[in-house]
């Protein structure tokens, strides 16, 4: 008889392994990650995950890749331990490195079910076959090896590592915000060498992504979103609508309308807790004459 209680908690523990990777977790990460974002060309009617969106940079243009399952042109033949290193390490499954335009610095920090689920995911969305576009870069940012370099500099891999002294939900937000959300990679001003610039966390670039400007995030009064309610950050971030009535436009509102309002309440709240804590930093980014591709926040 003694034998039974191990017996069946075998039987468990194997059931819990055949459960395999949760698809919906997955779909929830996509989602929250803004994979549909980059990765759909839809200005010029691309098909979804198939890449070939142009991301302009200072540093020159970058169209992103096909992340569809095909075997050819997509990631039809990477296993998961492929996409884990594309992630944690920013190298793909030849060892070859990839540009920071691909915001490996943030998902570094994804735990490894999370990876798990989000690749279990893409394996589930329809194949499309799509050539990728190759960057157009200036001649001396062409060598990759050169990228070695910069990941010494600017790059800490890792996953995402509670903070003791803070509760749960600071750190769920901060987990979305550094890591899933990717927030910093355009809402944080870079160098010249595009390693973010110290002491400038979430404090807004006059030439972000696509060439929009990207507004300052940190609580602070004059510059940032420190006069905002909390109700009114929770709000924005679910619906896009500002305290004063605007709403977001540009890519601000792709990355509301196809990742924010469909994460939880509690996850939107573990944000805005996050974000109203980080250090306010004083930094006027002056809004330019209205563009198509511009934030508006």
């Amino acid at each position: 008889m003694a034998r039974w209680p191990a017996l069946i908690a075998l039987l468990l523990a194997g059931h819990v392994l055949a459960a395999g990777p949760d698809l919906a977790a997955g779909e929830y990460l996509f989602r929250a990650a803004g994979c549909a974002n980059c990765h759909t060309d839809r200005e010029h009617g691309g098909a979804p995950l198939a890449g070939g969106r142009k991301l302009a940079t200072p540093l020159g243009d970058f169209y992103t890749p096909n992340i569809t399952p095909d075997p050819d042109t997509g990631l039809g033949r990477w296993t998961e331990a492929d996409f884990r290193r594309a992630l944690r390490e920013g190298r793909g499954p030849d060892g070859r490195h990839y540009y920071p335009s691909f915001p490996y610095a943030a998902y570094s920090r994804l735990s490894d079910a999370d990876i798990g689920n989000l690749w279990a995911y893409l394996k589930t969305v329809p194949p499309v076959r799509q050539a990728n576009r190759p960057h157009v870069l200036p001649w001396y940012l062409q060598p990759r090896p050169l990228l070695a370099g910069w990941k010494r500099l600017y790059f800490r891999p890792g996953p995402f590592v509670p903070e003791a002294g803070k509760d749960a939900v600071w750190n769920r937000g901060a987990y979305l915000v550094r890591a899933l959300g990717h927030c910093a990679e355009c809402h944080t001003p870079r160098n010249r060498l595009g390693g973010f610039r110290i002491g400038m966390y979430l404090a807004g670039d006059k030439a972000g992504a696509e060439g929009g400007l990207v507004p300052n995030i940190t609580p602070d009064k004059a510059t940032g979103i420190g006069r905002w309610r909390r109700g009114e950050l929770i709000d924005y971030l679910k619906t896009g609508m500002r305290p004063d009535g605007d709403s977001a436009g540009g890519l601000m509102a792709e990355v509301i309308d196809n990742g924010l309002k469909y994460l939880s309440e509690p996850d939107i709240e573990a944000m805005a807790t996050y974000l109203q804590s980080v250090p306010a930093v004083t930094h006027a980014v002056r809004k330019p004459k209205p563009a198509r591709d511009e934030f508006e926040y």
